[in-house]
């Protein structure tokens, strides 16, 4: 999404503009985000330095807070991670069925979360409408890994000489 809008604020660019913009907005982005992975990854250790060497309670305290609250932090990111990637990879998948002729499940989202929508009143509809839309996208992304689990651990690893 990113690069899309990156690439949609080039008005009329050449391409090698375009070429030029992706590369640097890709490369920013991957130094951001490893950047923050990074941060997350040491924040225990930081904790760990603080609560040793701050002169102050409040400083010990501090790293202290970080030792204990990084796997808090780490569970949660696990689980938001997860949400979000069923989430994307059901809709990329209902889209691509809509795109591609098979428009039933997707039509089939889109007027339950329309109905959901309507009963109710004023701007939170409509994040009534994507929150319907986005858990049913994440439910049949658990749904068809689910499914494909037992494909890719008796049929496709077997073929490739993988085991569990």
């Amino acid at each position: 999404e990113i690069m899309t809008i990156a690439l949609a604020a080039i008005p009329g660019g050449t391409w090698w503009m375009e070429a030029l913009t992706l590369a640097v907005v890709g490369v920013g982005i991957t130094v951001a985000v490893y950047g923050a992975v990074a941060l997350i990854v040491k924040m225990d250790d930081i904790g760990l330095y603080t609560a040793a060497t701050a002169r102050t309670g409040f400083g010990r305290g501090v790293g202290t807070g970080l030792v204990k609250g990084m796997p808090k932090l780490m569970a949660l990111l696990s689980t938001v991670g997860t949400l979000a990637m069923l989430w994307v990879g059901g809709s990329i998948i209902i889209h691509g069925m809509e795109v591609l002729g098979w428009p039933w499940l997707y039509d089939q989202i889109h007027h339950v979360a329309e109905a959901v929508a309507h009963r109710v009143e004023g701007g939170f509809a409509g994040f009534l409408g994507w929150l319907v839309t986005a858990t049913l996208d994440g439910l049949f992304g658990l749904a068809l890994g689910m499914a494909l689990v037992p494909v890719a651990t008796r049929v496709i690893a077997p073929l490739f000489g993988a085991s569990h």
